[in-house]
C-alpha cells in the first residue's frame, strides 16, 4: 500500500502544484540580456527519474530546464545551458485562490547553480520563481 500525504523533508517549504506550461522541444524566448534570443528545451532538471514511462517532461514556473540556444549571438548558438522558467501562458492557481497567467512563456539563462548569466531581466517575473531563486528576484524589475 502506498503512503498517503507524502512526507516532506525538514526545512524544505511546501510547493503548491503548478501545471507545466513548457515541454520538451518547446521554443521559448529568453527574457534577459545574456545574448540569447530563443532557446529550445531539451530536458527538465529533476524529471528524469520522477515521471511515467514515455511521458513528455514539462517545466512550470520556477523549474530549471536544460536548453540549447537556437537564436542569438554566434558564440552562444548551439551551446547547452540551464534556464529557469519565469513566465508561462498556461494558467495556474496560487494557494490563496487567485489564478495567474502571462502573455508569453519566458526563461532566464543561468549557471548550473542557478546564478543568472545576464545582468537584467525584461518583463515581469512570477512570484513562485522569485521565491525559489533569490538571485533572479534581485534582477527582476517587476514581481507578479
Amino acid at each position: 500500500m502506498a503512503k498517503r500525504g507524502g512526507a516532506r523533508t525538514v526545512g524544505v517549504p511546501y510547493r503548491f502544484h503548478i501545471p507545466p506550461g513548457i515541454f520538451m522541444n518547446s521554443l521559448v524566448p529568453v527574457a534577459d540580456n545574456s545574448g540569447a534570443k530563443v532557446v529550445r528545451v531539451i530536458g527538465v532538471v529533476g524529471h528524469a527519474s520522477k515521471t511515467v514511462h514515455r511521458r513528455v517532461p514539462g517545466a512550470a514556473v520556477g523549474d530549471m530546464a536544460v536548453v540549447v540556444v537556437r537564436e542569438g549571438k554566434p558564440e552562444l548558438r548551439r551551446q547547452i545551458f540551464r534556464a529557469i522558467v519565469i513566465r508561462q501562458k498556461k494558467p495556474f492557481r496560487r494557494a490563496d485562490g487567485t489564478w495567474v497567467m502571462f502573455e508569453d512563456n519566458a526563461v532566464v539563462l543561468t549557471t548550473p547553480e542557478g546564478d543568472p548569466k545576464g545582468s537584467e531581466i525584461h518583463g515581469p517575473v512570477a512570484m513562485e520563481a522569485a521565491l525559489r531563486w533569490p538571485t533572479i528576484a534581485n534582477l527582476a524589475s517587476i514581481v507578479v
